[in-house]
């Protein structure tokens, strides 16, 4: 057997390490074999492999007379680890000697170009595919289409498109995934359609980016047809397509489904379980986020930084800090620090349980403040009192060059609603447009209609709700609502909750609220009809529901329920608190009681 095959077969065994990569590549050289292109072509992949883009590099410039094949591979190696630039790089360097591209260095050049953002690259080198003869070349062509989708040239990405001969999965894909980039799902999934009249099976790549928008869309129904469509594909099994399914049903808020889909799943994986319990943190049910969660550990799945959000905004809505505490420390307390999205989910938890100071401590520990950071911290402090710290905190982010956004002012206008300060409130709204050119939303004009509210100020509110530039929503109406009960204002209130049934027929509350504004005004006619009208549309009264942590254990509560363990004595407990509080003079208002 020669130097070279014996070599070749070493290397065809694979590697166990990037040090038996690098023993392997010495007995090349003591072989005198460095200059053979065949086997360096063979090491720089596998060195790829092992990330080691600097050993690569190394390995490369010591070849006296690299050919296509080898340039290929090192501009192949790093794209593929997200070495853009350098990728480039080696494209001009092998220009610059000569080299003529073919159809195996245009798609990655032009993926480099893509992620880069480097449209005017990229349109000389498919100037030079054209010139080459590869504009026919379906994998050329495809990452074209992907270089101009990605660009935000969706037109021309489409002409390119049309252009292909033969198109085939990839092809489809990349036009979907270029609508999908620029927000016209409606459009992907238009195409997503016209790709199965042509006979092709898309694979499960396509299939998740078509499910992301029915998700962007909040398209149940079209999610429900590519749910069909992939239980007669079979692909249903595949954990890829079948998490994409839970993802989009929770975030469609159909929490049956998803769980079905789940609990379908025959070998669950992390993102699997993340994206079912962040649905069930997204929908408001804390609870069940819990459950499954505890049932994650006890099946000794290690959860990811990404399901730990889902648990600490879970714990943050039960007001369970105990709980959230100890699903923090089953994370590296360094990915808190480093990650944006986790750090913000610890901040925020914190600071709706009421702890400002261990919320500031993880603020400022964090490595990286990006502005969703900046803006818990803002709203966290706001709404627990330290609404000066908050404007400080404002400047600081105006300081450093960070664009506020809609959220950093809906935490700016909820702590001046807290704080009473109707001024601050109004310059902050104003300054949204006049300074920082963002059209205040439903969002902020509800922290408005709150704020001079409270303040007592329910005229200016209600002039306000008049004056909006969109429909006012429920919340809207609702925060008025909160106004007229803290100041009993009846006729107002009265004016409200009509609205408030208009735009929800379904929620009991507001009923029996007019009800008991009615009987308060002696107007029993009225009041009489609004309980009828209940009974006509079967509409029944919601129990009441809260929770509360003790020992990290959460204990839930319906009004009225027995089912607690400890159901006697807890009432016991309330019947001598409200006696106390009759004797110490205390008269419960029910005027607004649902």
């Amino acid at each position: 057997m020669s130097k070279g095959l014996e070599i070749k077969k070493l290397i065809l065994q694979g590697f166990n390490s990037f040090r038996h990569l690098k023993h392997v590549h010495a007995h090349i050289l003591r072989l005198s074999l460095c200059q053979d292109n065949y086997l360096l072509n063979m090491i720089l992949r596998y060195s790829f492999d092992f990330s080691d883009t600097n050993y690569t590099r190394l390995v490369f410039h010591q070849i006296k007379q690299p050919n296509i094949f080898l340039w290929n591979t090192m501009i192949r190696g790093l794209v593929s680890n997200d070495c853009f630039d350098d990728a480039v790089g080696f494209y001009s360097l092998m220009r610059s000697e000569g080299f003529l591209p073919n159809n195996f260095t245009f798609p990655f050049v032009l993926k480099a170009c893509a992620r880069l953002l480097d449209l005017q690259l990229g349109v000389r080198i498919h100037t030079l595919v054209v010139k080459a003869g590869f504009d026919y070349d379906v994998f050329v062509k495809t990452s074209l289409v992907c270089l101009y989708a990605k660009c935000g040239f969706l037109e021309d990405a489409h002409k390119v498109f049309d252009d292909i001969p033969a198109k085939n999965v990839v092809s489809w894909t990349a036009i979907i995934s270029g609508y999908i980039g620029v927000g016209k799902s409606r459009e992907a999934i238009d195409m997503f359609r016209r790709l199965l009249e042509t006979n092709l099976v898309p694979d499960s790549f396509t299939v998740v980016r078509v499910l992301s928008a029915c998700t962007q869309l909040g398209d149940i129904n079209c999610g429900e047809w590519i749910h069909e469509w992939i239980m007669e594909m079979g692909m249903v099994r595949n954990v890829f397509v079948a998490t994409s399914l839970v993802d989009m049903y929770a975030k469609c808020g159909n929490m049956g489904k998803a769980r079905s889909v789940f609990d379908g799943i025959p070998e669950k994986d992390i993102v699997t379980w993340g994206a079912m319990i962040q649905g069930y943190a997204l929908n408001e049910l804390p609870r069940e986020a819990m459950d499954l969660f505890l049932q994650m550990q006890r099946e000794n799945v290690k959860p990811d930084c990404y399901t730990v959000v889902g648990v600490l905004s879970a714990c943050t809505r039960l007001g369970a800090l105990e709980l959230g505490e100890w699903a923090s420390g089953l994370v590296d307390r360094n990915e808190f620090l480093c990650n944006p999205v986790v750090g913000t989910a610890l901040i925020d938890l914190y600071a709706k349980c009421g702890n400002s100071a261990r919320a500031w401590g993880v603020f400022k520990g964090m490595k990286e403040k990006d502005r969703v950071v900046w803006n818990a911290i803002i709203s966290g402090l706001a709404t627990n009192g330290y609404v000066k710290i908050s404007f400080g905190l404002f400047g600081q982010v105006e300081k450093i060059g960070i664009k506020p956004d809609g959220n950093t002012f809906i935490g700016l206008l909820c702590g001046c609603t807290h704080a009473g300060l109707v001024d601050e409130g109004m310059r902050y709204f104003n300054s949204m447009d006049r300074v920082f050119s963002l059209a205040p939303t439903v969002e902020h004009y509800g922290c408005m209609v709150d704020l001079l509210g409270r303040a007592g100020l329910l005229d200016e509110a209600h002039q306000m709700v008049r004056n909006m530039p969109m429909e006012a929503n429920a919340i809207i109406w609702g925060a008025l609502l909160g106004a007229c009960r803290i100041h009993r204002d009846t006729q107002l209130a009265e004016l409200v909750l009509k609205q408030l049934i208009e735009l929800e027929p379904w929620n009991s509350g507001n009923y029996v609220l007019l009800s008991n504004i009615y009987s308060t005004d002696l107007k029993w006619d009225e009041a009489a009809k609004i309980r009828l009208s209940m009974n006509e549309k079967g509409i029944q009264k919601s129990p009441g529901c809260s929770w509360i942590e003790v020992d990290g254990v959460v204990h839930e509560f319906l009004v009225g329920d027995k089912y607690h363990p400890l159901s006697e004595k807890i009432y016991a407990k309330l019947d001598e608190l409200t006696n106390k509080m009759k004797v110490a003079g205390y008269i419960p208002t029910t005027d607004y009681v649902p």
